[in-house]
C-alpha cells in the first residue's frame, strides 16, 4: 500500500509539473501576441521623407481668416522631403499616421518667406504679353529681360508702367494649417493605411 501511496505522489506531482509547464507556455503565448497587436496596432506607421502622402488641410492667417481649404474636395498628394510644399508642412505631416489630425502654427521663415519690398517694380507694359491688359489684383506673368518669365501680382497700371510685386501673394504672413492625413504611401512600392475622410 505504501508503495502505490508513493506511486501516486509521483504521478500527481509529474501532473501539477505538466500543468504549470502548460500554463507558463499559454502564458508566453498570450504575451507574444499581445506585443505584436501592439507593434500593429498602438504603433501605426508614420509618414516620413520619401513617402507619398495625401492630406486634407485648412490654411489661415493669424487672424483666423482662411485663405484656403480642401476639405471639401479631393486630397492634396505630395512626397515629403521632396521641395514641393512650403518646409512647415512638410515638417508637420512628418510623423503623422493615417487618419490623424493636427493643427499647426508655420512661421514666415517656415512658410513663404519674409516679404521683399525690392520685389515691387514698376515696368514697362511692353514686358507682358502682347494681347494682356494687366489690371490690379491680376495674377500675370511678367517677361523678364533674359527672355524667362515670373508669375507677378498686379498693384497699379498707369501710363508710366505697371506696378507689380513679385513677392509670393502669402510671404511675410505667419500661417497656420489643420491637416489630416487622408493616406501615406510608403516611398517604397508598398503602400499603407487606406484613405480616411
Amino acid at each position: 500500500m505504501k508503495k502505490s501511496e508513493k506511486a501516486k505522489g509521483k504521478e500527481k506531482a509529474a501532473a501539477r509539473r505538466r500543468q504549470y509547464w502548460i500554463a507558463g507556455i499559454a502564458v508566453v503565448i498570450a504575451a507574444v501576441v499581445i506585443i505584436v497587436a501592439y507593434l500593429v496596432f498602438a504603433n501605426p506607421y508614420t509618414a516620413r521623407a520619401g513617402d507619398t502622402v495625401s492630406i486634407y488641410y485648412t490654411g489661415s492667417f493669424d487672424n483666423g481668416t482662411v485663405f484656403q481649404s480642401n476639405f471639401n474636395g479631393t486630397p492634396f498628394s505630395f512626397t515629403l522631403g521632396g521641395g514641393t510644399v512650403i518646409p512647415g508642412l512638410d515638417e508637420a505631416v512628418t510623423g503623422m499616421t493615417a487618419g490623424q489630425t493636427k493643427t499647426v502654427a508655420i512661421p514666415v521663415d517656415k512658410a513663404y518667406g519674409p516679404y521683399n519690398p525690392a520685389l515691387v517694380q514698376t515696368v514697362p507694359l511692353s514686358l507682358f504679353p502682347a494681347n494682356a491688359t494687366p489690371s490690379p489684383g491680376d495674377r500675370a506673368y511678367q517677361r523678364l529681360p533674359d527672355g524667362t518669365e515670373r508669375l507677378v501680382t498686379v498693384v497699379n497700371v498707369t501710363s508710366a508702367g505697371v506696378t507689380v510685386d513679385a513677392n509670393f501673394p502669402l510671404a511675410g504672413q505667419n500661417l497656420t494649417f489643420t491637416i489630416k492625413v487622408a493616406s501615406i504611401q510608403k516611398g517604397s512600392t508598398e503602400s499603407t493605411s487606406g484613405s480616411t475622410s
